[in-house]
């Protein structure tokens, strides 16, 4: 007889998910035996993290990557509470998820059970998952947990993205459930293509009158990047990017003019203040990294915001007009109305090829020892193919990253793939984020950049990416500190406290998981690398990159926001 646990599955095989991530344990051990049962089938299958937070960034990265809600579980207590740094993460960066966690028997909540934490009496870890989820509840009966699911898979997408959480105790996960899915969720979770076409008609008349326009493009216009385009090049609007946007978008459009917001380009910030008449702001939560810290030359008058999300407009008060509606839809609408009208002529002007400028380009070529990571970045990305996943993660490797890493394609209006992680920025995310993408997308290589402070703390989570045969790189920037911390201090006249590490070789640590590493000193060992085999290995392959660690990142956005630049 088909258990909960089963009608669990089964709704995750309707919506498409083909992994959950997680590490078993006795409270959730019913969905692991629906899950070993679903595989035998080839339906949704377990893949086993060695960290809770771990399984929490490879669901983001799978979600991220498949647009389809990534999954995670644990078992109660600690098994949880572990999962809450990736949680709210994704919270922080509007990722759905949906979480599961255990808990023990219903008959047994209150009397002390080994890790309980339903809150009689005790910890309670629903309440903990409240505040990082757009849903937490425990199903505190069998009949509840369809209505539950579904409610909460209903959740994690509208009206805006992010996790959602249930507890439920090990014998509800046991109890029969006597029939397939009630619900058609497929259906129920495609994106509404509502549009406020009065508020459109409105942008349109703005943009008729306007002489220069700017659009800000920001990690929201992922399904409509092309129509976007289409529309800044009908007009001559030049475009910038918020860093999370960055790899939408091919680096030698002659329209672009760069990353804007934290670590990003001064011809972004020119673009901004060069007499633009409008700027559009699209798919953007104008949090601190991706305004340029709340930057006037962007919060004015001359603004126009537009997102599906309401919580973003009202980071925008002081904008001339506010377009609520799926992105899509409202550009393939103004796209009518200029044909309609005959459209404008596109301004000469504004077509000029420009390649956004670097700070320190002279480094970018150096071939100085120890490597400097501007030329890093320049290597990996001209030498990885168009199809190449890039994530990047916190501290010194994200910002190299957004400023240096040129994403190059086969086409002149598409990028390649760059993610980072805003806002909540945990440190590893990248790591765990990067074995999710590789699941997701198995015929892509995925390029891990990360730093030894983040391998450090979750380095594990390279095995999965071993036992799972993924093509993965994993490029440590090895400078035996916590650079951005080291930075930062250093910036501000601080003391010098807490940022030093030990020199690892992570070449021998690599090599006694079982996966092949190579140390890089200089840029004459990345060359001789043969990174094109890597590419291909379907396997882990890990690079420790000896960098300069005296280089100073592009990170003086975050010191003026920080209120400690000297």
């Amino acid at each position: 007889m088909m258990e909960a646990a089963d009608l669990v599955v089964a709704y995750l095989e309707q919506i498409g998910v083909e992994f959950v991530f997680g590490v078993p344990g006795g409270a959730i051990e019913p969905l692991y035996n629906a899950l070993a049962r679903s595989a035998r089938r080839g339906g949704p299958r377990p893949v086993v993290a060695r960290h809770e937070t771990g399984a929490a960034f490879m669901a983001d990265g799978y979600a991220r990557e498949t647009g389809r809600i990534g999954v995670c579980c644990a078992t109660s207590g600690p098994g949880s509470t572990n999962l809450i740094t990736g949680v709210a993460c994704a919270y922080e960066n509007e990722i759905p998820l949906l979480v599961i966690s255990g808990q023990p028997s219903l008959l047994l909540l209150g009397r002390g059970a080994m890790q309980e934490s339903a809150g009689i009496g005790g910890i309670d870890t629903v309440a903990m998952f409240r505040t990082c989820t757009r849903y937490s509840a425990l199903v505190s009966h069998p009949d509840q947990l369809e209505r539950q699911l579904a409610s909460a898979l209903l959740l994690a997408h509208q009206p805006t993205p992010g996790p959602v959480h249930l507890s439920i105790p090990v014998d509800v996960l046991r109890s029969p459930a006597g029939h397939k899915p009630a619900y058609d969720l497929a259906s129920l979770l495609l994106p509404p293509s509502l549009v406020d076409d009065a508020a459109v008609k409105a942008l349109h008349g703005q943009l008729e009158q306007a002489r220069r326009v700017v659009v800000l493009i920001g990690s929201g216009c992922g399904e409509a990047i092309d129509v976007i385009l289409d529309l800044a090049e009908k007009i001559g609007a030049v475009f910038v990017t918020t860093p999370d946007a960055k790899g939408f978008v091919s680096p030698r459009h002659p329209l672009y003019r760069g990353v804007f917001g934290f670590a990003g380009h001064r011809s972004a910030d020119a673009a901004m203040n060069d007499r633009a008449d409008l700027i559009l702001a699209v798919g953007s939560d104008l949090g601190e990294f991706t305004s340029n810290g709340w930057c006037e030359s962007l919060l004015n008058s001359r603004l126009v915001h537009i997102d599906s999300c309401e919580a973003h407009l009202l980071r925008s008060p002081m904008a001339r007009l506010h377009v609520r509606g799926r992105i899509r839809p409202v550009f393939e609408r103004l796209l009518d109305l200029m044909r309609q009208d005959g459209g404008r002529e596109l301004a000469a002007t504004a077509r000029q090829p420009a390649q956004a400028p670097v700070e320190d380009p002279a480094k970018r070529m150096s071939d100085a020892v120890p490597i400097k990571p501007q030329r890093l970045m320049r290597e990996l990305g001209r030498r990885c193919p168009p199809n190449t996943r890039f994530l990047a993660d916190t501290g010194n490797s994200i910002a190299w990253a957004i400023h240096h890493l040129d994403l190059h394609d086969c086409h002149p209006s598409k990028g390649g793939w760059l993610r980072v992680t805003m806002n909540f920025a945990p440190m590893g995310w990248a790591i765990g984020g990067a074995v999710g993408t590789a699941l997701a997308a198995p015929k892509s290589p995925v390029v891990c950049l990360t730093g030894d402070g983040s391998l450090l703390m979750n380095g594990q989570e390279m095995t999965v990416a071993l036992v799972e045969k993924l093509t993965v790189v994993f490029v440590i920037l090895n400078d035996a500190a916590l650079g951005m911390v080291k930075h930062g201090q250093r910036l501000a006249g601080a003391e010098q406290v807490g940022v030093d590490l030990p020199t690892v070789d992570f070449r021998l640590l690599a090599e006694s998981m079982g996966i092949p590493g190579h140390v890089i000193r200089s840029a004459e060992d990345l060359e001789r690398l043969d990174l094109d085999a890597i590419l291909r290995n379907p396997g882990p392959t890990l690079l420790d990159v000896r960098i300069d660690g005296e280089e100073v990142p592009p990170m003086l956005l975050r010191m003026q926001t920080l209120g400690t630049l000297k």
